[in-house]
């Protein structure tokens, strides 16, 4: 255990009480970082930074941790125990906004809607053989009642006559009609199925696009410091404020605007956004989530609306509730500009707040 880093100076709170954790069960397993490297395997000098608090770890890592301790101890960690890591890690994450943990938030995200995917094509698989398999013996079921029929039509006596000998017809008829409510079910099973590949493909698309905005964005910088994303204070840029109670979204939002020419301002709450467009009055368009508690993005859109000096704001809704036509038109009715589903296209989000912000300039220009 030589080989281990001290704690990284100038840590937060929440980013210390964690390193501090994993260490402790990083010792219970009394080998060196190198050893433990070769064997998971993960690169040493990665989880050199992990345990030393300069880097937040996966959270499939920190399971690693508590399953090779266990197997260690011969002793597995309570769920108690679980959770209140859990609790760490997640505290840890919300007070880091470096891009780099916006990349692992969705590259996570990205890894259950794959697995959603494979899932649902396997299941897709099973399914459609046992449709198949029906539909073949619907088919020699129906080969062999059309025979019978043909008896029946060419020897109506005699087909009288058999079908009164022939108590098996009966079972020939309830057979197929089962098996055709079988096909039903399994047809029903697999649209389903088929469903729910094609949204796990669209979130992974939607997701890798993500990605790829927020990488393309990331400046050549230190990837082991943990610093937040620059903001201006001061200069002619317009500003783009951004509302969500979820802190993963505001990183995530933060990440894929970087690099665009506008100052971004991000809170978590409808009453801090109000208290935003107080303090400031050059916002070029909002961006804002539905789902909050307290004052959701409706009642939070009627407030900025009923003001004077704010209700020319344009307001872009990004929520998770789905883009169907109810929802759209109680955003739109609630005065927004444009209703946007997650997971989000980044280049969409970027194009629309480009659009804005150009247009907040020619104002100002014009008023000048």
């Amino acid at each position: 255990m030589g080989d281990l880093r001290p704690l990284a100076a100038h840590l937060s709170r929440e980013n210390r009480v964690l390193a501090q954790t994993l260490r402790e069960l990083f010792g219970g397993l009394g080998v060196s970082v190198r050893r433990y490297a070769v064997r998971r395997p993960r690169d040493p000098g990665t989880l050199s930074r992990y345990l030393s608090g300069t880097r937040i770890p996966p959270w499939d890592m920190v399971m690693d941790l508590f399953t090779d301790l266990a197997e260690h101890l011969g002793t597995a960690a309570t769920p108690e125990t679980i959770e209140m890591v859990r609790m760490m890690h997640q505290a840890a994450v919300r007070t880091s906004a470096s891009p780099k943990h916006a990349v692992e938030l969705l590259e996570q995200q990205l890894a259950d809607a794959d697995r959603v995917s494979r899932r649902s094509t396997t299941e897709g698989d099973v399914l459609g053989e046992a449709l198949l398999d029906r539909r073949h013996r619907i088919a020699d079921l129906e080969v062999r009642l059309s025979q019978l029929e043909a008896e029946w039509s060419a020897e109506r006596a005699r087909a009288d006559a058999l079908a009164s000998a022939s108590p098996d017809l009966a079972d020939l008829l309830r057979e197929r009609d089962t098996l055709q409510e079988e096909v039903m079910r399994l047809a029903a099973d697999l649209e389903d199925t088929r469903r729910r590949r094609a949204l796990a493909e669209e979130r992974c698309e939607l997701l890798e696009r993500q990605l790829e905005t927020i990488e393309a964005a990331r400046q050549p910088a230190d990837l082991h410091t943990l610093a937040p994303i620059p903001v201006a204070t001061h200069g002619s840029m317009p500003k783009v404020l951004i509302v969500d109670d979820q802190p993963d979204n505001l990183l995530a939002m933060t990440a894929v605007l970087a690099g665009l020419d506008q100052e971004l301002v991000a809170v978590s709450s409808g009453r801090e956004a109000l208290k935003a467009l107080l303090d400031h009055d050059d916002f070029a368009v909002i961006i804002m989530d539905i789902q909050m508690p307290d004052m959701d993005g409706y009642e939070t859109a009627a407030h900025i609306k009923r003001r004077n000096r704010t209700r020319d704001v344009p307001i872009i809704f990004l929520t998770a509730m789905g883009t169907n036509p109810e929802h759209s038109a109680r955003g739109y009715a609630a005065g927004a500009v444009d209703y946007i589903g997650k997971p989000f296209d980044p280049w969409a989000l970027r194009a629309k707040v480009a659009v804005f912000a150009g247009i907040f300039l020619e104002r100002r220009l014009r008023t000048q």
